[in-house]
């Protein structure tokens, strides 16, 4: 496996999830920069899950050593397949799914505890999807300003429902170090089942008070683990 050289050398590729695109991941880049990182952030066409790896992949090739892959929500399916790269050195996971072998977000979303919220998910169109805008800011957002909210439901990316149902072919987590971090307050995936996903990838975890928008409304926190996961790889 890669090593970092140091806690600021190497190469930080985020990948954002569904219905949003790479733009939210602003504020983790400008601390991550600031602090002597590269970051590079993959814009996913969220058409289906090969897509997605794919674009992952052309950016990872395009870094010099070691990457570290950062992924929210179905992000973290993506990095799950993309992080088998041999340029990949570690994953962190934000609020993100982390499929095993054959699963799917869709698999993993079926069959929902009773009590979950459930996400206010639209019927497909043209095989695509959306969140109900007049409960996005509830579900996906709830700590973050309600300006920005509003801008963020109605700038929504429409995700293919191939992605939804892509299924992982070999999880990466099972050979490579992970991090993740609970958002205790998500509306979109469930606390319980970020710590049970977690717990099957062997991941280092932390939680977080915050919504599924956690990479938005907690920057700080979010950068903190990537450069956690940063340092530990630093010393292998």
């Amino acid at each position: 496996m890669p090593a970092l050289a140091n806690s600021t050398f190497g190469a930080i590729v985020l990948v954002h999830g569904g219905f949003v695109d790479g733009s939210g991941w602003e504020d983790v880049y400008r601390i991550l920069k600031k602090d002597g990182y590269r970051v590079s952030i993959v814009q996913n066409p969220t058409t289906s899950l090969a897509d997605d790896v794919a674009a992952t992949k052309r950016v990872i090739a395009e870094q010099n050593g070691p990457v570290i892959l950062v992924g929210h929500s179905y992000g973290g399916a993506v990095i799950t397949e993309a992080g088998n790269d041999p340029s990949v050195a570690g994953l962190v996971y934000i609020a993100a799914f982390a499929p095993g072998r054959g699963e799917s977000v869709a698999t993993l979303i079926k069959n929902p505890p009773p009590g979950a919220p459930v996400p206010p998910i639209l019927p497909p169109q043209e095989g695509f999807l959306m969140l109900d805008r007049a409960q996005f800011a509830k579900s996906f957002a709830a700590d973050v300003t309600p300006e920005k909210a509003e801008f963020m439901a109605n700038s929504q990316v429409p995700w293919g429902v191939a992605a939804l149902n892509g299924e992982i072919t070999q999880p990466a987590w099972e050979s490579k170090p992970s991090w993740y971090l609970v958002a205790t307050d998500d509306r979109m995936i469930p606390p319980p089942a970020q710590h049970s996903m977690s717990k099957r990838a062997g991941s280092s975890v932390v939680e977080v008070k915050g919504s599924h928008a956690v990479y938005v409304s907690q920057p700080e926190a979010v950068a903190d683990l990537i450069k956690k996961a940063a340092k530990s790889l630093s010393m292998k």
